[in-house]
């Protein structure tokens, strides 16, 4: 009887056994619960959590240093002392300026205890004085950088900054843009009904303050009727712009050496002089601008002559190679470290326009010479930078036919919109 009673119990035993193995290789368990994403719904400012502090900002008055800043907060003398020195390693004193905004974390309570001061760098810099331990200490933060993907468009009715602001894009774009077709169009020389589409990143602090744009991430520009394309595109661990047919819109000269101002007198063999009231050759180009305009040498080369000459005033004539040469006039002043035998770069800010010299007002007069003889500097010719490599050339047809489907798709967008600018992502992104 007891012999059976165990039998029983272990065949019952083993058939459980047995199920629970089965269950097991079957894959038969218990759903596991999802995990939930915990959000910190706090408020943070300058890395600071303020969801139980007051913030309060002031604005600092001529005069202002950090020692009458610290007295006006409350601060002993030797309080002020300690805190100043602190900070001294992360906060110049001679960088704080009148209407400069910094600004004070205190306790809720009535007795408004001070338990950090922030003192602004940049927009995206400061100061942090922690004040809430024995001994005052200081650090710098950072806030963090958001990038915004946006598209514009527009037809040119004036000038492409006025349509900028017309299409409601920060009119600095102009700039970038003509930074990226400096080789192929001359932007003093922009027709009415020329247009451009561009798609490019903007940089934000607090999701809502623009601070830059920061990138090009393609472009098509419609001059005097031909379309000008660029791509970006990285190639020996540089990015440069090519065309649709993946050849480099660096070449080695602009086409101007100012940014956005007007041709007032072109290369000619006689020209009616102002101030000597006589025909004589103007083997050069009169670029108008306001005085301290920054002049920029239109490619890499050598100064070779710098100084005061008559008629040209203040001058500048830069080497380029064994053929080109070119000579800015009429400055106002030169560029810092400029002399005799520097080195310049494509692009790099030389001089400034001014009216020194036989001058009616402030302009540039700009000529080129290959040879040692005078070209007119609108028709000079120059060879463009290596195309893609012939290995990268499928990588580069990606990238180039999802930009040009991507802006396509954002101008059939704009047939519809009012809006000629618009975030093509609206969440903020790390993109840079």
């Amino acid at each position: 009887m007891t012999c059976k009673y165990f039998n029983t119990i272990s065949n019952w035993l083993a058939l459980v056994g047995a199920f629970t193995f089965l269950s097991i290789g079957f894959g038969c368990k218990q759903p596991e619960k999802p995990v939930e994403e915990v959000v910190d719904l706090r408020e943070y400012q300058y890395g600071i959590c303020t969801d139980s502090l007051d913030v309060t900002h002031y604005v600092m008055k001529p005069g202002d240093n950090p020692a009458t800043i610290f007295a006006r907060l409350g601060f002993t003398p030797a309080q002020a002392d300690s805190i100043s020195q602190c900070s001294s390693g992360v906060l110049d004193p001679t960088k704080l300026k009148a209407g400069m905004e910094f600004c004070t974390i205190t306790t809720p309570d009535s007795m408004a205890t001070i338990k950090y001061i922030v003192f602004p760098k940049s927009l995206t810099d400061f100061v942090v004085i922690n004040l809430c331990e024995e001994l005052p200490a200081a650090y710098p933060y950072t806030k963090e950088i958001t990038y915004k993907r946006k598209f514009v468009s527009g037809t040119i009715n004036s000038s492409l900054w006025n349509t900028m602001k017309e299409v409601g894009s920060d009119p600095l774009l102009a700039i970038k843009l003509s930074d990226v077709y400096a080789w192929q169009i001359d932007f003093f020389d922009v027709k009415e009904g020329d247009s451009f589409s561009a798609i490019y990143n903007e940089a934000y602090i607090d999701d809502t303050t623009a601070l830059n744009i920061s990138s090009i991430e393609a472009a098509v520009f419609t001059h005097q009727g031909k379309t000008y394309n660029a791509i970006p595109f990285m190639q020996d661990s540089i990015q440069e712009y090519y065309d649709e047919e993946g050849k480099s819109l660096r070449k080695a000269f602009l086409k101007a050496p100012l940014d956005f101002f007007r041709i007032t007198s072109k290369y000619t063999n006689a020209r009616f002089h102002p101030i000597l009231k006589r025909y004589r050759a103007h083997h050069g180009i009169d670029y108008a601008a306001p005085t301290g305009t920054p002049v920029k040498s239109i490619g890499a080369g050598v100064v070779i002559a710098k100084g005061f000459q008559g008629g040209g005033g203040n001058f500048i004539k830069i080497r380029h190679n064994s053929a080109y040469s070119t000579t800015y006039m009429h400055l106002s002043k030169f560029a810092r470290g400029i002399r005799i035998g520097s080195t310049v770069q494509q692009g790099e800010v030389i001089a400034y326009v001014g009216s020194t010299g036989l001058s009616t007002g402030p302009h540039l007069d700009f000529r080129v010479y290959k040879n040692g003889q005078p070209i007119n500097p609108l028709h000079v010719e120059a060879p463009p930078s290596k195309p893609v490599k012939p290995e990268l050339r499928d990588s580069f047809l990606l990238v180039k036919n999802a930009l040009l489907q991507e802006i396509d798709s954002c101008n059939r967008l704009h047939t519809t919109s009012s809006n000629r600018t618009i975030a093509l992502i609206q969440s903020n992104t790390n993109l840079k």
